[in-house]
């Protein structure tokens, strides 16, 4: 499994902009465009999402009627094939082949999407499961997605399931795929005997894939699980050109940080920048809702956060704006080549910072997450560094030598990206664990707090990390007490230190205060 996808994928993909509509000559295009202007960065997957092997065309989800109707595509062991009305060379049993060889003849690679299981008329026309003694109504589990009701999902206890996925696997595989996003198996429900079944039929096909999952938010839980069996894995639902839905990403990317790794990658979605919903699946036909703020700033936290870049929007409506986001070799570079990234604090203003190659130069993200526009502010001592000579990767301006603070004044729901080159080090402040001066309890926020309102509560100095606090001096006789491993402040209010009545062993500056 970890054979591909050493670094977060970069590709496109058609559902943002032609729902299950998309045409093997809109495919094409979209791949001539990043032939042309995207290639030489590094984009590479052109994947064609739900519903290929589906008659018609809609702007709704492309369900099946209570008579299985229409009838899905598929050959006489009930594996899928296109639809040769939407794309024509698949005609002749040829499948995706020509397709998959037209995408690559420009350099780049191929993909598809497939809902979890074996489809539902495969099962009620009782096919048999190709190389296997069983029949398909043997090896369904009877559950099927809420949004799409064209697949029942497989047994895996019953060996003849994974014959089924080994099936499709080595049809695909025959095709060229090099990418393949299966749907309906990281959430609602974790379908972990089917991840591991999906890995194991890339495996068996003998050609290197990509599997991703879908939809989110896959569960911090199965973390451990899914980055051994998969490559990318959803931590949202679909995200749309909403500032809402980009903000909450925020918190789960971060909560997703110590399963982050070469070959296992959380995945925030596809971008939903350029030319949306031409024939749905959300909204009428337009460009991104997202101010160009705010484009930026999603391209900055998926790139800080080394996140898969997968754009929805039609490549081959972009505008200058869109393509400059997409082809900015700093910024790239960033979610391709950094290491050790992590959120430095969190809240309506946000950090995070990685490591670039070699080890010495740091880049720092700073995001201003209000509404109005705003300073943000790192102290270098967080990062071990004095002063450093600062560049904008946005820009690519130098901003010439930083000491002692970075800061940035950035509008409403803006962003930097930053390349820092020390030229002096100083030491990381230690991190404390505050203790109570009478009795055995200290101030803590819940395990799981929300930005700028989790609840303080009481616990036991146990030296967890959740206990494990930084002071850091924010200018005007003011002090913050943050957490060191999630970035969320210790905020205590007043009414509560009444009813709470911790006496603590440190002083309370007045105020203490949320970042920003």
């Amino acid at each position: 499994m970890r054979g591909v996808a050493a670094t977060p994928p970069l590709g496109w993909n058609s559902y943002d902009s032609f729902n299950w509509n998309v045409t093997e000559a809109q495919v094409k295009a979209n791949a001539d465009y990043m032939r042309d202007n995207l290639r030489q960065h590094g984009w590479q997957y052109v994947v064609v999402d739900w519903a290929w092997y589906r008659p018609g065309s809609g702007t709704g989800a492309p369900s099946q009627d209570a008579n299985l109707r229409p009838r899905l595509r598929t050959d006489a062991g009930g594996l899928l094939l296109p639809d040769t009305t939407r794309f024509p060379s698949a005609a002749g049993g040829n499948g995706f082949r020509p397709l998959a060889d037209y995408v690559h003849a420009q350099g780049l690679k191929f993909g598809v999407h497939l809902m979890r299981g074996v489809p539902r008329q495969v099962v009620a026309d009782d096919l048999p499961v190709p190389g296997t003694a069983c029949r398909a109504n043997e090896v369904d589990d009877g559950t099927t997605a809420a949004w799409l009701n064209l697949n029942w999902g497989l047994d895996m206890a019953n060996p003849c399931a994974q014959a089924y996925l080994d099936a499709q696997f080595a049809l695909l595989a025959s095709w060229g795929v090099d990418y393949v996003k299966v749907d309906d198996i990281a959430a609602p429900t974790y379908r972990r005997a089917e991840v591991e079944g999906y890995g194991l039929a890339i495996r068996r096909s003998g050609r290197p894939m990509v599997l991703s999952l879908s939809p989110g938010p896959t569960s911090t839980g199965n973390g451990a699980h899914v980055a051994a069996n998969a490559h990318l894995w959803r931590i949202v639902n679909d995200l749309w050109d909403d500032w809402s839905g980009l903000d909450a990403l925020f918190e789960r990317l971060h909560a997703w940080t110590p399963h982050r790794a070469p070959g296992a990658w959380p995945d925030p979605d596809m971008i939903p920048i350029g030319h949306l919903s031409q024939q749905g699946p959300v909204g009428p036909p337009r460009y991104s809702n997202l101010t160009p703020d705010e484009q930026r700033t999603l391209m900055t936290l998926w790139s800080i956060t080394r996140s898969p870049l997968m754009w929805g929007g039609d490549l081959t409506r972009n505008r200058p704006s869109e393509l400059a986001l997409m082809t900015n070799a700093a910024v790239l570079a960033v979610d391709q080549h950094s290491t050790g990234n992590r959120q430095l604090f969190a809240g309506t203003h946000t950090a995070w910072t990685a490591d670039a190659p070699g080890g010495r130069d740091r880049y720092v993200a700073l995001f201003n997450r209000g509404g109005g526009t705003s300073t943000v502010s790192l102290a270098l001592a967080e990062l071990g560094i004095g002063s450093a000579d600062v560049v904008d990767l946005w820009s690519g301006a130098g901003l010439g030598v930083v000491s002692g603070t970075l800061s940035r004044s950035l509008p409403a729901h803006g962003s930097g990206l930053y390349r820092l080159t020390p030229r002096t080090t100083v030491p990381v402040p230690a991190a404390e664990t505050f203790t109570a001066q009478h009795g055995d309890e200290v101030v803590d926020v819940r395990d799981a707090p929300a930005v700028d309102g989790g609840d303080v509560v009481r616990s036991a100095p146990d030296g967890r990390a959740a206990r494990r606090r930084r002071v850091r001096d924010v200018g005007g006789g003011h002090h913050e007490v943050v957490d060191a491993g999630s970035g969320t402040c210790v905020d205590v209010r007043t009414v509560r230190l009444k009813a709470v009545a911790l006496p603590l062993a440190f002083p309370i500056i007045d105020p203490i205060r949320a970042p920003g």
